[in-house]
């Protein structure tokens, strides 16, 4: 067994619980102690890491980042995940090396080439990897122009911010007029044009938006673990055709991914994601961090987040192939512990209370936020194992997208 390995998570999205819960249980039996930092109090990966501080508010990427090297340097950080402000940190990778510090990251010039979908759409291109018709728009002119394009080929419209991450932004255009119908029901993604073009001529700046087609099922995301010399250790594909999920290796998805990982040097962890266009898969995005849903992998036997910590430490994986593909099997939310109130500065086990030794705060009712994939279960699977959790006090639902 190995020496301890400090871990430090900052603001990340819920999911990262299953990632912490996965370096812990890594098959070297290696001790881990992971650090996280966030905005919100009530996160989950407050609850779930050995050490929790709420991060500061209002600081410039410049700001936060001597503020990271602060904290990794107070917090001895072996490997840092960043997520908020990647590209600041990224930049600064060879400060951080002089602490010790490990950045699980790709190169600034991969990050920069993602963050934005038109910039990594014509790059894409260029190493032979197909992307869908795409136009970039700013103004309610350019926008009726690209969608009568696609609507005069059969094909439906749809849009998203140039640069983003997950589904934030992204809407599907109708031309069926407002109505009770759109109030029905739970919000969708379907907007009339002209609702669009009005918020557009009201709007006090321009837009940044991508318009395309709306692109057809299965949804493959592939998750690939790239190590600092540009070699690919692993590419496994996760499906998604409506509420079943799934895995695979058919090279129709895995070689594009493998490609662009080497290309552009997608170091670590990265997430790769294709839809069809026609009888074609194509890209749709590239996210240059560990995707939420990253965990579901563990359904195949395969612990991604600690071979990934491995390659940072320097340490070599090898080929991490999965000895077996896991059942299909669709996702469900689940409560996870949030913090006590005031902020414990340690993690503690605590037995658990008996129904009569409960007492439940008043807490204000917030809806919990739905972002990527949450815990992998197969579909014939029931969904009692969530009861278990229920004498804790206070928890927060890992919702599915």
């Amino acid at each position: 067994m190995g020496s301890r390995v400090r871990v430090w998570l900052n603001r990340t999205y819920a999911e990262n619980v299953f990632f912490m819960d996965q370096l812990r249980s890594n098959p070297q039996h290696r001790a881990v102690e992971i650090h996280a930092t966030h905005g919100d109090a009530d996160s989950p990966v407050l609850a779930a890491a050995d050490t929790a501080e709420m991060e500061p508010e209002g600081l410039s990427p410049r700001a936060y980042v001597e503020y990271a090297l602060d904290m990794c340097a107070r917090r001895s950080v072996d490997v840092f995940v960043p997520v908020l402000h990647q590209a600041a940190i990224v930049a600064q990778r060879a400060e951080f090396a002089a602490l010790g510090t490990a950045l699980l990251a790709p190169p600034s010039e991969a990050v920069a080439v993602f963050h934005d979908k038109a910039t990594a759409y014509q790059a894409v291109e260029a190493v032979g990897v197909p992307v869908p018709p795409w136009w970039r728009v700013r103004t309610e002119e350019e926008l009726v122009a690209a969608v009568e394009l696609l609507e005069a080929a059969g094909q439906r419209a749809c849009f998203k911010p140039a640069a983003g991450a997950g589904g934030v932004g992204f809407r599907v255009i109708t031309r069926t007029p407002f109505s009770l119908m759109h109030l029905n029901g739970f919000p969708s993604p379907y907007v009339p044009l002209d609702l669009v073009v009005e918020a557009l001529r009201a709007a006090d700046e321009p837009v940044d938006w991508l318009v395309m087609p709306h692109l057809g099922q299965p949804e493959v995301s592939v998750d690939c673990l790239t190590g600092p010399d540009g070699r690919v250790r692993m590419a496994i594909g996760r499906t998604k055709n409506g509420r079943r999920r799934g895995f695979t290796l058919d090279p129709a998805w895995i070689e594009p991914a493998t490609l662009l990982a080497e290309a552009f040097g997608l170091h670590y962890l990265s997430n790769i994601q294709f839809r069809m266009y026609g009888d074609e898969p194509v890209l749709m995005d590239v996210n240059t961090r560990p995707a939420g849903g990253l965990h579901q992998l563990s359904q195949c036997g395969v612990n991604a987040p600690w071979s990934a910590v491995q390659l940072a430490l320097g340490e070599e994986t090898g080929e991490v192939v999965p000895p077996f593909l896991g059942q299909d099997y669709t996702v469900v939310s689940g409560p996870r512990p949030v913090r006590p109130v005031s902020l414990p500065s340690q993690r503690t086990e605590l037995p658990v209370p008996t129904l009569s030794e409960v007492s439940v705060p008043t807490l204000p009712a917030v809806p919990a936020q739905a972002t990527e994939p949450a815990a992998a279960t197969p579909v014939d699977a029931t969904a009692s194992a969530a009861s278990a959790q229920a004498t804790t006090p206070a928890s927060a639902a890992i919702a599915p997208a």
